[in-house]
């Protein structure tokens, strides 16, 4: 078996996540966050659309993670976005996570806009 080291020379990848947090690059981030080229923000959630359309440079689409599940988006945000160029794609944050870090891995132009999961669930690795 030929194995290949990953490497992700955009951006930091996600190495894990659990309630109220997101580990990148081996630090712990509290709170909701957007990743992308640019680094690692705090988002306000789905309210601050500022955060994810500053990036409309760097990025071709965004994933969002909405959480334990998946959620719908408000309508004034998909059309800002999608109105900027930014196409939106919806998961659950654990989704989000590991989508992120395969597209980065692939070189791709995109963005993580990630909700923290709720204290009853568990920590996962991205």
């Amino acid at each position: 078996m030929d194995l290949k080291e990953v490497s992700y020379p955009q951006a930091t990848p996600f190495d894990g996540y659990g309630p109220g947090f997101f580990r990148l690059g081996g630090k712990v981030h509290e709170g909701n966050l957007v990743v992308g080229p640019s680094g690692i923000q705090t988002w306000a959630g789905f309210t601050d659309s500022a955060t994810i359309l500053n990036l409309r440079d760097e990025i071709d689409f965004v994933l969002f993670g909405t959480g334990a599940d998946m959620a719908p988006i408000p309508a004034a945000l998909r059309s800002a976005l999608e109105g900027a160029g930014i196409g939106v794609e919806l998961m659950s944050t654990g989704s989000a996570c590991r989508t992120y870090n395969v597209l980065l891995s692939e070189g791709r132009r995109l963005a993580a806009a990630v909700l923290t999961l709720p204290e009853d669930k568990e920590p996962g690795l991205a």
